[in-house]
């Protein structure tokens, strides 16, 4: 869970949960440290630290900054890294960051967006605690951007229904293409917007863990999506079955990216 304006985080915290973000990480965190531009020597508050993976691979590109990682979920926070010793973690509220005006010169927050209900709040919070001239950056989804060849219907249907059924649970499954928007509304300035691309073909290497990053995050949703009507048994186990075969597709390719944007206080 990531803010307590969301109780109903749409993914959960069981072990399988905890299973598919490790792989997320592994798939994704380089290239976002690469987004951040790090100097070295910054301040750096991230939201949402869920596993703390990321926080603490950035706190290990730190020479003499500092990396705090703000996490609303106990079981989450007593699986996070101890280590480096710049790295630390506090129990809180990305809606109400518990810090000063004017304290990091780096906020950063990455598939968090999606899961609150006033994202614009937790990015004035952002701005808040930002000194003058630090840098915002977040990475979120617009999760219905997604394309496959050969097309998957069964599960794009599924995939639609765990969209409505996040916005339901009052997060925003198309926060994504709004960031331009919700950073510009709050203050921040010479924003950039970009795309991180997870654009992937069956001879990459990347493709099957993917692939089964989206199976289970699909899966995550599963006891909503059925007792909530969006899909019956039948429906969300054939969307399973239609991903998994094109996960064995020799000429299977897939499309999505990432938004991203990046500015200044």
């Amino acid at each position: 869970m990531k803010s307590a304006d969301n109780s109903g985080y749409i993914h959960g915290t069981t072990s399988e949960e905890q299973q598919r973000l490790a792989l997320l990480n592994e798939l994704t965190n380089a290239s976002f440290i690469e987004f951040l531009q790090l100097k070295g020597h910054e301040k750096v508050l991230e939201l949402g630290s869920g596993l703390g993976i990321l926080a603490a691979q950035v706190a290990r590109k730190l020479f003499t900054g500092h990396v705090t990682g703000i996490e609303l979920s106990k079981d989450q926070l007593s699986k996070a890294p101890q280590d480096p010793a710049n790295l630390e973690f506090v129990l809180g509220d990305v809606a109400e960051i518990p810090f000063s005006d004017f304290t990091f010169d780096i906020v950063y927050g990455r598939y968090i967006l999606e899961h609150v209900s006033n994202a614009a709040q937790v990015i004035r919070e952002a701005y808040r605690v930002l000194k003058g001239d630090g840098k915002i950056y977040f990475q979120e989804n617009s999760i219905l951007w997604m394309e496959f060849y050969p097309s998957c219907p069964k599960f794009m249907h599924a995939w639609k229904k765990f969209a409505q059924l996040q916005s339901m649970m009052g997060g925003d499954a198309m926060v994504g293409i709004k960031l331009y928007d919700k950073l510009k509304r709050a203050g921040f300035r010479n924003l950039e917007i970009s795309l991180a691309s997870e654009s992937r073909t069956a001879e990459d290497p990347a493709f099957r863990p993917w692939i089964t990053n989206l199976i289970g995050n699909l899966e995550s949703g599963r006891k909503n999506l059925i007792d909530k009507n969006f899909l019956n048994e039948s429906e969300f186990q054939q969307a399973l079955d239609e991903l998994n075969e094109f996960m064995q597709h020799p000429f299977a390719s897939t499309y999505f990216a990432w938004n991203r944007v990046e500015g200044v206080k």
